[in-house]
């Protein structure tokens, strides 16, 4: 399979999850470099220096709502004062265990938001989420 997804980041604060979430991504096949970070603040400085660190711009963030030190919302509202070459073309999906419908209604709010999968991440979320958000089509 081709990768289709270049580069993505996974920012949660759980390293199990972050390990299972990987472990998913690549074994899709659609995923070529998938990065884990482990919190919003680790998340914004990898944004900000990636010309200066060779850090690769990602086409995917999955983004956890409820970490430590700095929220999914806290960094959302933080990603919203980078530049605009730093946040186009870039998708977010939010990846919570959260079963709060506010979460989903502020979700849908945001506009740097473009999904929100709930915890655990599964290979249909995955499929759904590429063929929803660039046109992938699974073979049958």
């Amino acid at each position: 399979m081709n990768n289709i997804i270049n580069a993505s980041l996974l920012i949660d604060d759980d390293r199990a999850t972050t390990f299972f979430n990987r472990y998913l991504l690549l074994k899709h096949g659609a995923f070529k470099n998938v990065k884990t970070l482990q919190g919003g603040m680790e998340a914004l400085d990898y944004l900000k220096n990636l010309d200066q660190k060779l850090n690769i711009k990602p086409d995917l963030i999955f983004l956890d709502i409820n970490m430590p030190f700095m929220s999914g919302w806290d960094f959302l509202r933080e990603f919203a004062r980078l530049g605009n070459e730093i946040k186009e073309n870039i998708k977010i999906i939010m990846l919570s265990t959260s079963s709060d419908p506010r979460d989903l209604e502020r979700a849908g709010e945001n506009k740097y938001v473009n999904d929100f999968i709930n915890k655990p991440l599964t290979q249909f979320d995955i499929n759904r989420m590429l063929q929803k958000h660039f046109s992938y089509r699974i073979a049958t």
